[in-house]
C-alpha cells in the first residue's frame, strides 16, 4: 500500500500498513530498545546521493543552540552551559562520516511489523553525523542516565558502532540546549560533563 499527500511545502508518504503497530517502547525493556534501535540506524545510515533535498545537521544545532541561547536554563552553571552550546554548534564539523539520520528515533518511534519485525515511522532527516542519532533514544531513557550516564552511553555507543567519548559529548550537549524546556536533563549534563 502507498499513498502521498503534499500540502504546501510539507509532503507525507505511506510505504506500508504496519500491523500490529505495537509501539517498541510497550513491548521491550530499554536495554532490548537499545539492541533493536542501534540495529536499525546501523541500517538506515547511508551517505546522501548527490543534489539531495536533506537540510544538514549544523543548521538544526545552530538553531537550537540560538534557542538555549535567548532562553538559558538559570540553575545551570554558566561556563558549562557555554561548553555545552559550544560543543552543539561545533560538533557537526567534525564528524568523519556524514550520513542520512532519521534524528528523531525512539522506541515511540518504531512498531511492530509483519515484513520486518519493526518499522520505523516519523523521521526528521538531515544529514549529518550518525553519532548524534541515537540521543532521542538515550534522552528517553532518563531514567538509567542518571544512574550510570558513561555505562548507557557507552553500551549504545558499541552497540551503534560509534566513538563513545564523542556520543557523551553529544549527549552532554543536547542535554545542556534543551535543560531549558525539557530540566531533567540538566542533571544529565552535570554528570556527564567533559573533565
Amino acid at each position: 500500500m502507498r499513498s502521498a499527500h503534499r500540502e504546501g511545502d510539507t509532503s507525507s508518504l505511506l510505504m506500508e500498513r504496519c500491523d500490529p503497530g505495537t509501539e517498541l517502547g510497550r513491548a521491550e525493556p530499554e536495554e532490548r530498545q537499545d539492541e533493536i534501535l542501534s540495529a536499525i540506524l546501523r541500517r538506515l545510515w547511508h551517505e546522501p546521493a548527490d543534489g539531495h533535498p536533506f537540510r544538514p545537521l549544523q543548521q538544526m544545532c545552530d538553531s537550537w543552540a540560538d534557542g538555549y541561547e535567548a532562553d538559558p536554563n538559570p540553575r545551570l552553571d554558566l561556563g558549562l552551559a557555554r561548553e555545552g552550546v559550544s560543543l552543539f554548534r561545533s560538533l557537526p564539523a567534525g564528524a568523519d562520516r556524514t550520513a542520512l539520520l532519521p534524528t528523531d528515533l525512539h522506541a515511540g518511534n518504531v512498531l511492530a511489523a509483519e515484513r520486518e519485525s519493526w518499522l520505523v515511522i516519523d523521521p526528521k532527516p538531515y544529514v549529518g553525523d550518525p553519532t548524534y542519532d541515537p540521543l532521542q533514544h538515550l534522552l528517553n531513557c532518563l531514567d538509567r542516565l542518571n544512574v550510570d550516564p558513561r555505562g548507557v552511553t557507552d553500551r549504545m555507543a558499541g552497540l551503534c558502532g560509534v566513538d563513545p567519548e564523542r556520543l557523551r559529548l553529544w549527549l552532554f550537549a543536547r542535554c545542556v540546549v534543551e535543560s531549558s524546556w525539557w530540566p531533567e536533563t540538566a542533571d544529565v549534563a552535570r554528570l556527564l560533563a567533559p573533565r
